[in-house]
């Protein structure tokens, strides 16, 4: 063999095994490095809940201060009744006072849609008969 290759394969089996041993060594490390991330909690964003309200057209059924009944305009079968919120209650008994809405009075009915509560309602009553 020649003096070179001797040389080379001398370092070789020298050299070899410490090499493994110190990439085992970092592997190891690095490994430890992220179950130490395990350990902190992780930060969610929580989702905000909606606060935009959902639509109803159509026209009035009956109406009075504590509920409205309105047909759906889209679908001549659909029938909704909503219970009217607080604030929407005495609104409602001053528009009733002067003459309120009447069966056919076209209207929007802006209501949550997790409790089906009517919040605002948008369209012009009829006038008094």
């Amino acid at each position: 063999m020649r003096p070179l290759a001797q040389f080379v394969a001398r370092c070789a089996r020298t050299a070899l095994p410490a090499l493994v041993a110190g990439s085992a060594l970092l592997f190891a490390a690095s490994g430890l490095a992220q179950t130490a991330d395990i350990t902190r909690p992780i930060v969610v964003k929580q989702k905000k809940p909606k606060t935009t309200l959902a639509k109803f057209e159509g026209t009035v059924m009956h109406a009075n201060p504590a509920q409205i009944t309105v047909r759906g305009k889209a679908n001549e079968l659909a029938v909704r009744t909503f219970p009217l919120s607080t604030e929407l209650g005495g609104k409602m008994q001053r528009i009733i006072d002067r003459g309120g809405y009447q069966y056919g009075d076209k209207i929007t009915v802006l209501y949550d849609p997790g409790s089906g509560v009517a919040q605002k309602i948008k369209g012009k009553p009829s006038k008094p008969v």
